[in-house]
């Protein structure tokens, strides 16, 4: 009798052993929620972006009085803050945990109708960016009902497009703060996130995007360069900020590599910018000869065509989008280093930290979006089949 109630308890400790390992391989297989983002589009609709690690299985809900969008999906979890853009339907987005189902609820400034299928996609991962669930949609009368959709395979005919290679380098970073304003604000972190809130939507638009850096670490200049090589990128932009001793000076200027700077003002930072290096204790001596290389590849016709047809495209987007242009800027060009890519390519300075009004917007979040988007509507624009 003793023996089976041994073997009755020892059958009971295998079943919840095994009951709990189940458990574990439930768990560990459930997907994180990555990020959510909301911005206006072009043609006046609304995209609403949740990017996870796995696939998604969804739901979608319509909501009245307030109206909200619900969109429940199944076995992920997490919590992420939303990014909104100003100018869409959007107002604020909350995520609540329901069991294994993340329930995403987004707050309308006015009614939507249903979503038509053909206006929902999952793309999945690309560059840096891992499955993004887009939901794209306009004002329009209620929608009453509850729709439900399960993941569905991507459509055919993106299989075919080739969506060109964008790597995007934060400038700075780890030991180089780049310059500081008079605030505190530090160069390296503003062009961080801007460099990841201009991943994001340029993912959301199907382009392959990769960060020559995620996050605060310092890499040399070759080692930027570098990484567009690697990726075989059809077009590469370094983002920067500005210091004048002048603290009126402000706006954002575009540049691209020449064998000599267009103007003494061009000369000095592109020196300030290239001394970055200097901080590396590989030495500078590598550097330069790396650079020395490196002028001669990029100077072929087609790709010093290519970055200067993509810069002139750039400054007249960026005003028409609303965002001051330093005075007398104009085109300019000197040896950057970080340019050196044999790639089409760009150094965009967003502003000036020596100005402390616009110290204070480059730290706003609207700002930030509002450079993004001028920046995603100047790469839409441009032809990469030049």
């Amino acid at each position: 009798m003793r023996a089976v109630k041994n073997t009755i308890s020892f059958i009971g400790v295998i079943i919840m052993i095994a009951i709990m390992l189940a458990g574990q391989a439930a768990f560990a297989a459930r997907g994180d929620l990555v990020g959510i983002r909301a911005a206006a589009q072009p043609n006046g609709n609304t995209r609403l972006v949740i990017e996870t690690t796995d696939r998604p299985s969804y739901k979608l809900s319509y909501l009245a009085e307030p109206n909200r969008l619900v969109i429940e999906l199944s076995n992920t979890g997490g919590g992420a803050a939303a990014n909104i853009s100003d100018g869409c339907l959007v107002k604020s987005v909350d995520t609540a945990q329901d069991g294994n189902a993340l329930r995403v609820t987004a707050a309308l400034r006015k009614p939507i109708s249903e979503i038509p299928k053909e206006s929902i996609m999952i793309l999945s991962p690309n560059g840096d960016s891992g499955y993004r669930l887009v939901l794209d949609f306009a004002s329009g009368a209620a929608a009453t009902k509850i729709a439900t959709a399960v993941t569905a395979p991507p459509k055919a005919a993106v299989k075919n497009q080739r969506k060109p290679v964008i790597v995007i380098d934060a400038g700075h970073g780890g030991k180089d703060p780049g310059c500081i304003g008079k605030s505190g604000t530090r160069e390296k972190d503003v062009v961080l996130a801007v460099a990841k809130k201009l991943r994001d939507r340029l993912a959301d638009a199907g382009y392959t995007v990769y960060l020559t850096r995620s996050n605060d670490v310092f890499l040399n200049l070759n080692t930027r360069a570098d990484i567009a090589e690697q990726k075989k990128a059809d077009l590469f932009l370094s983002l920067h900020v500005n210091a004048n001793p002048s603290g009126a000076v402000k706006g954002f200027s575009i540049y691209t590599l020449s064998q000599q700077a267009s103007d003494e003002e061009t000369k000095k930072l592109a020196e300030a910018e290239n001394a970055s290096d200097r901080i590396d204790f590989d030495g500078f001596e590598k550097y330069e000869s790396g650079v020395r290389y490196a002028l001669s590849a990029i100077q072929q016709r087609a790709v010093a065509e290519a970055s200067l047809e993509f810069a002139h495209g750039a400054d007249r987007t960026m005003k028409a989008n609303g965002i001051t242009e330093q005075s007398n800027a104009g085109m300019r060009s000197a040896p950057f280093a970080v340019l050196r890519a044999a790639v089409p390519a760009a150094l965009v300075e967003l502003g000036h930290l020596s100005n402390r009004d616009e110290e204070k917007l480059l730290n706003s979040s609207a700002h930030q979006n509002k450079l993004v988007g001028a920046i995603v509507a100047a790469i839409n624009g441009y032809n990469f089949e030049m």
